[in-house]
């Protein structure tokens, strides 16, 4: 499924939603079905353009919907079992300890709970994250960041070439900042007396607006020599987009990439949220969730975005999938779940044959596939199934096990329900969500035994908390992904999360005390 068919979808079905609130209960309930059905990441990344084109189109800051989506995704995830990884794995751990897989939608009627209870309090108590100001203008109608670096440089036809400092500044009112002027490989205070000479290089901080500003008034070059089109009709295109999770920019810079030369690709500018920028724009080391500005063959743009592992934030007239190539994927989905659902044939199977389905189908290029693929996830999720059946073998699992039992054993069944809750949603933040499940999920079984309890309740609360990471912007890549966009501080994060985290366990518990019972 594409952004370009879900924004169509949301927008044409919701023109009327002029109330902030409105705008973000369609927003958060929408990506919390969605996650449902598809990789909870995937859910979000889809809908995080419509949260900023909602967020324009009120005037309001995109940190007030991006959150509280990101938690809802995180909730969504867990009503089905292919809605999050936590509940696959927890689902396999079952059958190997001797009972049956939990099927696709055993999750479904505690997760539901959850989700009403969460989406409702998200509605409703959005306001404790604080908002976080962004007014909606635009380098190349990018959105407006406060904090972004950005490289010009002075030629031949700059109407400040031969002036002082002071001339360029008058024309950024205030709202950019020169913080270093570069001349002959050599770092010159940015004095407002100094004169500016030709093929000097100024770094500019600050809003899109102004930065456009000085740019277009002074006759800068944002690119140097390295222009983006030609006499063959190549119209060149700028948007700013957020670098995502499996982005190959990560770690790298634009110079050492040798961005342009193999992409045909001109980085404009960047922002870093909480961090001010110093080097030059092409020795940036980029990260997850650095929001940049790329220029590029407009007709290009949306291959170089999936390619780069950028996702799209500006408003533009950009198409990033056509509804015919959407079909396909959901059409293959749809028979993969089907599948599942009817126990034809184990999870495992039905989608990893849906996966070789959209390759041979063409729906995904095969460069997609291994780039989508997190090589150190995989091998720590590798190395920990090995150290969790050692856990089983070992006795190591009985032994922790018992500690926790002498804990539980004065305590009611809620109680110690809540304890394995509680102990899953601690362990999360320092683990993988999945890792998280594969340490605590044999742990719980032996607990729930020695306390002469079936195990099932326990399980899926092992795959409710660590689905539930709601206090950092570390602990799920969800939370990683809004971060800069949102413009969030660390501390923000706990705020909603916090009660949210409470609002899960008074709700989780009684549910699974009620659809799975202790005896």
């Amino acid at each position: 499924m594409r952004s370009g068919v879900m924004e169509y979808a949301v927008q044409r079905f919701a023109p009327e939603l002029t109330s902030v609130r409105a705008q973000l209960a369609l927003l958060v309930i929408v990506v919390t079905l969605l996650s449902a059905f598809v990789k909870n990441i995937g859910a979000l990344a889809i809908m995080i353009p419509i949260a900023f084109q909602f967020a324009k189109r009120s005037g309001t800051s995109p940190s007030v919907f991006l959150m509280p989506m990101a938690f809802g995704s995180l909730l969504g995830g867990l009503l089905t079992q292919v809605g999050t990884s936590p509940n696959i794995v927890v689902s396999r751990l079952r059958a190997e300890m001797g009972g049956t897989s939990f099927t696709m939608f055993d999750f479904t009627p505690v997760a539901a709970v959850l989700c009403l209870a969460g989406v409702t309090f998200l509605i409703l108590f959005h306001w404790l994250v604080p908002v976080r100001s962004r007014e909606a203008n635009a380098i190349h109608e990018a959105i407006d960041i406060k904090n972004y670096l950005a490289e010009a440089r002075i030629n031949a036809a700059s109407t400040v070439l031969g002036k002082p400092l002071r001339d360029l500044l008058k024309v950024a009112r205030g709202e950019a900042a020169v913080t270093s002027i570069l001349r002959s490989g050599l770092r010159i205070a940015p004095l407002p007396d100094t004169t500016l000479r030709d093929g000097d290089v100024v770094l500019l901080e600050g809003d899109p607006e102004a930065l456009a500003r000085v740019v277009s008034h002074a006759k800068l070059s944002l690119t140097g020599d390295r222009e983006i089109g030609d006499a063959d009709g190549v119209e060149a295109g700028s948007i700013e987009a957020v670098i995502g999770e499996h982005s190959p920019l990560i770690g790298w810079t634009a110079k050492r990439l040798a961005l342009f030369e193999r992409f045909n690709v001109n980085l404009l500018a960047v922002s870093r949220t909480g961090e001010r920028l110093s080097e030059r724009l092409g020795e940036v080391t980029l990260r997850l969730g650095d929001v940049v500005v790329l220029q590029a063959d407009r007709a290009a743009m949306p291959d170089l975005l999936r390619e780069l592992g950028c996702l799209p934030l500006a408003e533009r007239p950009l198409l990033l999938g056509s509804a015919r190539r959407g079909l396909l994927p959901l059409a293959i989905l749809a028979c993969a779940m089907g599948a599942t659902a009817m126990g034809a044939i184990p999870v495992a199977v039905a989608f990893f044959a849906a996966a070789v389905a959209m390759v041979l189908f063409r729906a995904v290029p095969l460069r997609e596939v291994y780039s989508a693929m997190d090589g150190s996830i995989l091998v720590m999720l590798a190395a920990l199934i090995p150290v969790s059946d050692s856990l089983r073998t070992s006795g190591a699992t009985d032994a922790i096990a018992g500690r926790l039992a002498e804990i539980g054993a004065g305590l009611p069944g809620y109680g110690a329900l809540t304890l394995i809750l509680v102990c899953a949603m601690a362990v999360t933040p320092f683990l993988n969500n999945a890792a998280t499940v594969l340490v605590m999920a044999p742990i719980a079984a032996s607990f729930a035994q020695g306390l002469g309890y079936r195990p099932e309740a326990f399980l899926m609360a092992v795959a409710i908390g660590a689905g539930c990471d709601f206090l950092t912007p570390i602990g799920h890549q969800c939370n990683t992904l809004v971060m800069g966009p949102g413009g969030y501080k660390f501390s923000d994060y706990s705020r909603l999360g916090l009660p949210l985290s409470i609002i899960v366990v008074l709700a989780a518990v009684p549910a699974l005390l009620v659809v799975w019972p202790l005896k």
